[in-house]
């Protein structure tokens, strides 16, 4: 079996975070939710596990952050397109979200990415990069910003 992700998120209503998930393209799980906790598929390898603060507290001895107001995560997640960035934080507004909490980024046509926070303040950076320049790595993004800065 391939290594997927659960990433556990403590929401204070569950059916309004349900809702905003589905609206970015996540599906509902049924056999992994119930009335304390929902399991959003956003592919074959990455679920979100939406968890009641009560429930939540159950796994943790630890405060429950508020990520309203502390940051305690960025949830970065890739698109298929620079198009697609812009849907997904089009569609969280949409759904209750709030858009570019953190700045856009335009790497010289290498990669773009925007922000968007959901109900509870979790903060998500979907993201594209051009594939050529993921397969150089780093060294891509160096080259192209010095030949930038001399322009």
């Amino acid at each position: 079996m391939s290594r997927m992700i659960f990433i556990n998120l403590p929401v204070t209503d569950l059916a309004r975070s349900i809702r905003f998930y589905e609206a970015i393209g996540g599906r509902k799980e049924p056999k992994f939710s119930n009335e304390q906790a929902a399991m959003i598929m956003l592919s074959d390898s990455i679920n979100v596990m939406l968890l009641t603060r009560d429930f939540y507290a159950t796994f943790t001895a630890k405060p429950i952050a508020d990520a309203n107001r502390t940051s305690q995560v960025i949830l970065a997640l890739s698109a298929d397109s620079r198009e697609s960035v812009d849907a997904m934080v089009d569609a969280a507004v949409s759904a209750g979200g709030k858009a570019d909490p953190g700045p856009k980024q335009d790497m010289a046509g290498l990669m773009y990415g925007r922000s968007f926070e959901d109900p509870d303040g979790h903060h998500w950076e979907p993201m594209w990069m051009d594939s050529k320049a993921a397969e150089q790595g780093a060294s891509a993004f160096d080259e192209t910003m010095a030949t930038a800065d001399r322009h």
